[in-house]
């Protein structure tokens, strides 16, 4: 199984397309090459296909590059499934990990949410679905400042206080406030309750 995030910038005309669009190919590229493992297309939308492990990091990794952009925000669905053709561009491969994902964020679109799930349990997408709703009542709401701090610590999880403080060139203790403010230790605990339970497919 594979997991295929697909979303799309949600005020993509109110932004300096270059600004988010380098930043977002640059995170992508951590992950693999375009156009087999990730691709934007149509101005303002983005399909990226990687490990179902790493799925709510990189879907974390996504949204706070994005939230620490002014006015900006991205809606992504996350399918859970099969890769039954893998072409050399991802938008031409198939399967049910695919087919979750492109349906799933059309879904997302008319009832106003930026995150779901879709996998081929429907016992599995209620609970995590339940679950993202509640956490992205926070993802949301970032600040851009929030949003800087988680990225880094999604980015380098090796990373102290001390390192970060230097970095943003401020105190230690504005950095553990912001990490507090954004909940990051019950993100930390989110991420592997979402591995559990996607392993039980």
């Amino acid at each position: 199984m594979i997991a295929v995030i697909t979303g799309d910038i949600i005020n993509s005309q109110h932004a300096d397309t270059e600004v988010w669009i380098t930043r977002l190919k640059n995170l992508l590229e951590n992950w693999g090459s375009a156009p087999h493992t990730w691709e934007i297309y149509r101005g303002d939308e983005f399909q990226f296909k990687c490990n179902i492990d790493d799925v709510f990091w990189h879907f974390l990794a996504i949204k706070s590059l994005i939230k620490s952009q002014e006015n900006l925000d991205v809606r992504m669905a996350i399918g859970i499934g099969e890769e039954s053709f893998s072409s050399e561009k991802i938008t031409e491969s198939n399967g049910t990990a695919y087919v979750n994902s492109g349906r799933l964020l059309n879904d997302l679109k008319s009832d106003g949410h930026t995150v779901a799930i879709k996998t081929s349990s429907d016992s599995v997408d209620r609970d995590l679905n339940i679950l993202l709703k509640w956490s992205s009542k926070d993802f949301d709401n970032w600040t851009m400042a929030t949003a800087e701090i988680i990225h880094e610590m999604i980015m380098n999880q090796d990373l102290t206080q001390e390192d970060l403080a230097r970095k943003f060139a401020i105190s230690q203790s504005s950095v553990s406030q912001r990490l507090k403010r954004a909940n990051y230790e019950l993100i930390v605990e989110t991420n592997q309750y979402f591995r559990k339970k996607i392993a039980e497919l």
